[in-house]
């Protein structure tokens, strides 16, 4: 190829964000003329947008001492050293650089350099100077606004950039960011949509039109075909706005919703994905993956590019009640101390100690959650006088942001509540939990948690003395209700204990009508999606069985437990089995005691529901994690099934 040929090949590369392609292109040519500064300009130029900022600082600092008369390469060359998180040393090379040309583009790199230093106001006083002369300082100065947690002003800024500049999907994104911060999601998701759809208009390439029919997320990311990172995708911004959606229907409660705004965006390779989405698939996964979704976590937490969010998440999540990974939590306190300084509120590090040390010592993790409940009910009834003052001055502006404050100090106040409720949970110690729940109730009877909660107390408590299905049922009902016509929306246990509350209190047909309309619906889910395994209506016939069998009655509820995992192949798995044995076990006990006898009928149904559970067992392991590496084979279904038919055998031949 002749020397013009090469150059313009390389130009078009550059043009289509190929630098990865042009780099070795380049490096063979600079081994032939070292100090050709076509060469190392664009060299410098595609390792910079590759990402290689060594190598871009390197070739930058070649080329403003081999052409001092050339400031721009000595910016170039600060800008390296800024991405490549140098600050020290870009801050002083900044200092060096007087040209008059360099001033407006060296300020806002000094801007940048304060603003990743969470200096906002050095930021501000750089970028003030020179927003007449310079776009992208006024674009900044937005940015700092919006860290200084100034959404309004910052929007402003941002529009007033967009007017200037014309349509750019950065700023549609940063001011989508804007109504996010202030809680207005609908704007929000208006500015997103526009950005969704000028990307898929204008850039076809980057989407797979069938991805979400064929059942292919990001969940799955071997399944796709990668799009990689080009410069095309990051000036989309469709990343980051598929990445805000997200946390909107996150925020909006909108697992459904959260989930398709991440199966959406342009596929990518698990490798190639950004800290961002890593931390959103991370929570993603949580609930079916929860391992996966660790791993993923604390390998953000060693990345410098690590989200403010991900400590806390990882912590939060480590101390759920269904993980309770306390020593590891308490590790990522010990192993991560500048983040959790500059990243951890106060309080949620003083929630998160008393939850690892619950484990430990209770009644210390009590006192330290109460004095917590104490400080947030304070802030509540604070805003409550806020709020108050604000509609008796008819300030309909000023009541908006009290309610929203309000709203947000009510999140954060329910789980310190529920945590300190559960201490007494664990002990069975539910009048105390109803006590704990009653004084809360002046900000929280509306709050959803409290509600599903108080139902569950009061379930608890009846299952002790009969004495409170009527108040269960009257906290349940409105909860099912808010999940028709779908019941499979709603919690199984929900369903479950409702059923078990009709019953008890001889709503028997109320109970039978509960359970025909769950059946429909799983019927329903099943015809639009064949291989669906519900569990809702197998959970409430569980809980059912189970009842009765703690009541004496094992005919009724043996028979319970049986119907409930028909048919095999849909609802035998390791959790199902798990409880649905406990009370086989029971009856063996019982039986074995000689405290009750079982009629040959009885026993012929069990041993024929046993024979199936073997039979569909085999493959289905009966612990809830997989085995060790050592127990190749692990305890299967099937295998604990051929056991309990033998006792019951035995206990017949008695």
């Amino acid at each position: 190829m002749s020397e013009g040929g090469a150059t313009a090949a390389i130009y078009g590369l550059i043009r289509d964000g190929q630098h990865e392609v042009c780099i070795p292109v380049l490096e063979a040519q600079l081994s032939i003329a070292r100090k050709s500064r076509p060469a190392l300009s664009l060299l410098g130029y595609c390792y910079y947008h590759a990402g290689y900022y060594d190598d871009a600082a390197t070739v930058y600092e070649s080329l403003s001492r081999l052409h001092p008369e050339q400031p721009a390469y000595k910016t170039y060359h600060v800008q390296s050293l800024f991405k490549k998180s140098a600050y020290t040393e870009a801050t002083k090379l900044a200092n060096e650089i007087d040209d008059p040309k360099q001033v407006a583009r060296v300020a806002n790199l000094k801007a940048a350099i304060a603003f990743d230093g969470d200096d906002t106001e050095t930021c501000r006083a750089e970028l003030e100077q020179h927003t007449e002369v310079e776009p992208s300082a006024v674009i900044n100065l937005g940015c700092c606004l919006l860290k200084e947690a100034r959404p309004e002003e910052a929007r402003l800024v941002f529009t007033d950039a967009m007017h200037r500049l014309g349509y750019h999907a950065e700023l549609a994104y940063n001011i989508a960011l804007c109504y996010y911060r202030s809680k207005q999601f609908g704007p929000a998701l208006k500015h997103l949509a526009e950005i969704i759809e000028r990307g898929a208009r204008e850039h076809p390439e980057l989407f797979l039109s069938n991805k979400t029919e064929r059942g292919v997320d990001c969940m799955n990311l071997a399944e796709v075909r990668s799009v990689g990172n080009s410069t095309v995708l990051k000036q989309t911004a469709l990343i980051e706005a598929f990445n805000l959606k997200a946390a909107i229907e996150y925020a909006m409660k909108n697992p459904k919703g959260y989930h398709a705004a991440l199966a959406d965006m342009p596929p990518r390779s698990e490798e190639e994905l950004d800290p961002v989405t890593l931390h959103n698939v991370a929570l993603m996964l949580v609930d079916v993956n929860p391992v996966d979704s660790f791993h993923k976590l604390n390998f953000l937490l060693l990345s410098p590019s690590c989200p403010p969010e991900t400590c806390g998440n990882l912590l939060m999540l480590y101390c759920k009640p269904e993980h309770a990974f306390y020593d590891l939590a308490a590790d990522v306190l010990a192993a991560n101390k500048r983040l959790v300084e500059k990243y951890l509120p106060r309080d949620t590090y003083d929630y998160v100690t008393a939850l690892i040390m619950s484990h430990l010592s209770p009644e210390d993790a009590y006192l330290r959650l109460d004095i917590l409940n104490n400080k947030h009910m304070e802030s509540l009834r604070m805003l409550t006088r806020t709020i108050h003052g604000a509609r008796a001055a008819r300030d309909a502006e000023a009541v908006k942001q009290a309610l929203l404050a309000y709203d947000d100090a009510l999140e954060l106040y329910v789980p310190i509540l529920m945590s300190k409720a559960k201490i007494y949970w664990d002990i069975e110690h539910y009048n105390q939990v109803e006590q704990i729940f009653k004084a809360a109730a002046e900000h929280c009877s509306e709050h959803e948690a409290w509600r599903l909660n108080v139902a569950h107390v009061f379930f608890m408590q009846s299952l002790q003395t009969d004495e409170k299905y009527a108040e269960a049922i009257a906290y349940y009902e409105p909860i099912v209700r808010q999940h028709e016509p779908n019941l499979l929306e709603c919690t199984a246990i929900v369903l479950a204990n409702l059923c078990v509350a009709y019953i008890m209190t001889s709503q028997n047909e109320q109970a039978e009508e509960l359970m025909r309309r769950i059946e429909q619906d799983e019927f329903d889910s099943e015809i639009v999606k064949l291989e669906a395994r519900n569990f809702h209506l197998c959970i409430v016939n569980l809980v059912i069985g189970t009842l009765y069998c703690t009541k004496g009655n094992y005919a009724f509820g043996i028979s319970r437990v049986m119907k409930s995992l028909e048919p095999f192949p849909k609802r035998l798995d390791s959790d199902t089995w798990f409880y649905a044995k406990r009370c086989f076990l029971s009856l063996i006990d019982q039986m074995t005691k000689r405290i009750l006898s079982v009629g040959d009928e009885t026993l012929e149904e069990i041993n024929l529901f046993l024979d199936s559970v073997e039979r569909h067992g085999k493959h289905v392991l009966a612990f809830f994690k997989q085995p060790s590496f050592d127990d190749v084979n692990g305890q299967t279904v099937s295998n604990e099934a051929r056991v309990l038919k033998t006792a019951f055998l035995k206990l017949r031949g008695l």
